[in-house]
């Protein structure tokens, strides 16, 4: 994966379609090339193949949840890109890889979404659909917060995500999914906090470790 190195990277629009206004957000945080550098170094440690990229800006997956996190853009931010292949257990094991991160009041957030199948979100209501959103989602809650689960019964569960309920259906391509395997990379346990939120009318989960 890549890291944006720079001390003021600028933000990336990576969206189609949406209102002019969208396209003039801004997000003035610093980045933390000191992070960043120890990022590309842990995963290379790891034997993963890493790299800095001091022109590259950061993208919506950050600015949108941290704009209405922390307003002020006042905290360093480094963003990790997912690898090319999307495939689960290289995002595990980056996640595993970050463990060895030594930085003081790091927060480290899966910026994705557990439901993300663009047409089902803007077609018309559709008891099918969410049936089928419900049932990942349900299997999603048991993977991640079911303390009675071995750890490697839920590594494997994560890593063969695509067998789960229904899982093509809520995520025909699976970047939205896979922050959450990093997340869980680095946690190495059944998650502390779990709730279910809807958005345009379908339920997704949000997933949290050492919160509170």
């Amino acid at each position: 994966p890549a890291t944006p190195a720079g001390a003021t990277p600028p933000l990336i629009y990576d969206y189609y379609g949406f209102p002019e206004e969208s396209y003039h957000i801004a997000y003035p945080c610093p980045g933390e090339p000191g992070l960043a550098r120890q990022v590309k170094d842990v995963l290379q440690g790891a034997g993963i193949e890493a790299r800095l990229d001091v022109q590259r800006g950061f993208d919506h997956g950050l600015f949108v949840p941290l704009k209405l996190m922390y307003p002020a853009a006042d905290i360093p931010c480094v963003q990790l890109s997912l690898v090319s292949s999307l495939d689960a257990e290289a995002h595990l094991a980056i996640g595993r890889a970050l463990q060895a991160l030594d930085y003081e009041n790091l927060l480290v957030l899966g910026s994705g979404f557990s439901f993300h199948n663009m047409k089902a979100f803007f077609g018309r209501p559709d008891a099918s659909a969410d049936a089928r959103n419900d049932a990942f989602q349900n299997w999603l809650e048991d993977t991640l917060a079911n303390r009675q689960l071995p750890e490697a019964a839920r590594y494997r569960r994560l890593a063969d995500w695509q067998e789960a309920p229904h899982a093509r259906f809520c995520h025909p391509r699976e970047e939205h999914l896979l922050p959450l395997q990093v997340c869980y990379g680095i946690a190495g346990k059944a998650c502390d906090y779990h709730d279910s939120v809807t958005v345009l009318g379908k339920r997704s989960k949000m997933i949290g470790w050492g919160l509170g």
